[in-house]
């Protein structure tokens, strides 16, 4: 049967054993729609409470909430068991609950989200010392990430994502993973360092289909747009200064975003995602769309990505080619054109400049031999 996850806005007087009670009163009808709860967090300071539940239908989980006590969801997403347990750490009653006869959970469901991305200096690095240097680079990536109780949501050569119940953590183990990203690359190769970290936070349901989709979206926005080693959200820097006022991010080494450039990003991105494959594109048109002077548009996309919008949007093609390198194994030429180059020839000039030749010369290889042996 599906699972779902359901978000309430409660009021402020609504407290963790007032959820309980509704929960309760779930629990007593839920045989009648063919649903099952199966656990819930609620943060009264936040004002959300979530349900996880498996149902036939969202309708059905609908209808019993609505028998149950008549609390609508503000929104339902289906969900995957194993994603729940990596960014929550449970689908099921916290531990301190099952040996009680009241099970009141006062246990919030918002998380801080780190992405970490290191793909151009390992996939340039020499054969020969890529196993050295990730084997190094994943050891230490891993012990930090143990350290300060990060939980690994998806992982692979090049990236990690990441849950954390606190930002504190979050914050403190960035700054770790920076600092010992010194002692992976060898000395006569520090230009070729690549690291990006961002930091976003949220919670699990928003009016998006997916877990912690708005979270996520804005943080790899964050990691593949800002330059810089380290970034996080407005949010997340405000949590950090207050759970932390003792102390102070260096600012040569953390770039913060305002609410304001996250806004802008978020306009830009969102725009850019439904024309970045069209071979002309015209700066006169993102900055009309945004509502912004060509001068704007380029004092603001300056400061956040320190390209102007011409180098910016040959990026965002070169990513995605890329992703798609990464995932099939067609002509170059065909994926040149795929993500809006005119001329493969200037796009392998681009590609070359941007990632190396590892990437191309070992696609080319693949695909090349494969189709020589039919």
């Amino acid at each position: 049967m599906p699972l779902f996850m359901d978000r309430h806005d409660i009021p402020p007087e609504i407290t963790a054993e007032h959820v309980y009670q509704m929960h309760q009163e779930d629990l007593k009808v839920e045989h009648l729609y063919g649903c099952k709860g199966i656990t819930y967090w609620c943060d009264d300071k936040r004002h959300h409470a979530f349900c996880l539940i498996e149902a036939p239908n969202k309708e059905a989980l609908q209808k019993m909430h609505d028998h149950a006590h008549g609390e609508f969801p503000h929104s339902i997403i289906e969900v995957d068991e194993n994603l729940v347990a990596s960014f929550l750490g449970r689908i099921e009653d916290p531990e301190h609950t099952l040996k009680s006869d009241v099970k009141i959970i006062d246990d919030s469901a918002f998380r801080a989200i780190m992405l970490i991305e290191t793909n151009n200096y390992f996939n340039r690095a020499e054969a020969n010392q890529l196993s050295i240097f990730t084997q190094k680079y994943h050891r230490s990536v891993l012990k930090t990430l143990k350290r300060f109780n990060g939980t690994i949501v998806k992982q692979d050569d090049c990236s990690y994502l990441v849950s954390f119940k606190t930002v504190s953590n979050a914050v403190f183990a960035a700054l770790k993973i920076q600092a010992n990203m010194k002692f992976v690359t060898p000395k006569f190769d520090k230009k070729n360092r690549a690291l990006n970290i961002a930091i976003g936070s949220g919670t699990p349901v928003t009016k998006k289909d997916g877990l912690f989709e708005d979270a996520i979206l804005l943080t790899t926005r964050m990691c593949e747009i800002v330059k810089t080693e380290i970034v996080m959200s407005s949010e997340v820097s405000q949590m950090f200064a207050n759970e932390n006022r003792n102390f102070h991010l260096d600012e040569t080494l953390v770039r913060v975003l305002s609410p304001k450039e996250e806004q802008f990003m978020t306009s830009l991105m969102d725009y850019v995602e439904t024309i970045w494959d069209k071979p002309s594109i015209k700066v006169e048109d993102i900055s009309k769309k945004l509502g912004l002077s060509k001068s704007q548009l380029y004092r603001k996309l300056k400061r956040l990505t320190n390209t102007s919008p011409n180098h910016f949007i040959k990026n965002v093609k070169l990513n995605r080619s890329l992703n798609l390198f990464q995932k099939r194994l067609d002509n170059i030429s065909e994926i040149a054109f795929e993500v809006g180059f005119n001329s493969p020839a200037y796009f392998t000039k681009c590609f070359y400049e941007k990632f190396g030749s590892s990437h191309l010369n070992i696609h080319s290889n693949i695909y090349f031999k494969n189709n020589a042996s039919k």
